[in-house]
């Protein structure tokens, strides 16, 4: 047996892999689709509540939203994004402080859009119980509420190993902190079109 037969039996050749897409970064990618086909099952459900009743107002009698401290909480999700951004920018430039205080006011904006939209709840008057109405509006904004929780969670580990000296500038090094800046993106947008859809339109 040949010295390079005898290499490739005991270290298989390592797999075929293309250099465009890093596979991390394709799998969050692929969630990110499959979450949207997730919320866009609870849109159809929303949407179809609302024109099955489309001669009663929306929403019912004698139910209000709290329109102007959602807007509040839109502000403080958007504003996030541009410190996710910051944070990102800053340890390609090789700024570990930037990258530190973004993701810092980053974790803390999330938290105070979830504190917000908790006390939201136990004040606004209504529960899943009360009609279609009451079960869709939760459902669509306590499911954001989840991926805003996962968003945190993640924020709170890329916050902890920054701390700890991780990341670098090179593309490889700081996908600890790109991939959780998409997801968090992605809960931005969602956020928009949730506050649109439910509190506007």
């Amino acid at each position: 047996m040949s010295a390079h037969a005898e290499t490739h039996g005991a270290h298989p050749p390592v797999a075929n892999r293309s250099s465009r897409v890093d596979s991390r970064l394709l799998g969050i990618y692929l969630f990110i689709a499959s979450e949207v086909m997730l919320f866009g099952s609870f849109f159809s459900a929303y949407f179809f509540a609302r024109v099955a009743v489309p001669h009663e107002e929306w929403p019912p009698h004698p139910y209000e939203l709290p329109v102007y401290l959602a807007l509040l909480n839109t502000i403080i999700l958007v504003s996030s994004s541009f410190t996710m951004h910051w944070a990102l920018q800053s340890i390609k430039r090789n700024n570990r402080a930037g990258l530190i205080a973004g993701l810092a006011i980053t974790f803390g904006l999330g938290l105070t859009f979830l504190l917000i939209q908790a006390r939201e709840y136990t004040r606004i008057g209504f529960s899943p119980h009360d009609l279609a109405f009451g079960t869709t509006f939760f459902g669509l904004t306590g499911l954001h509420g989840c991926h805003v929780f996962l968003g945190l969670t993640l924020l709170g580990i890329a916050l902890v190993r920054s701390i700890r000296g991780h990341y670098g500038p090179s593309a490889h090094d700081h996908l600890g902190v790109e991939i959780p800046g998409i997801y968090w993106h992605f809960v931005d947008v969602m956020w928009i079109v949730v506050y649109t859809t439910v509190y506007v339109i």
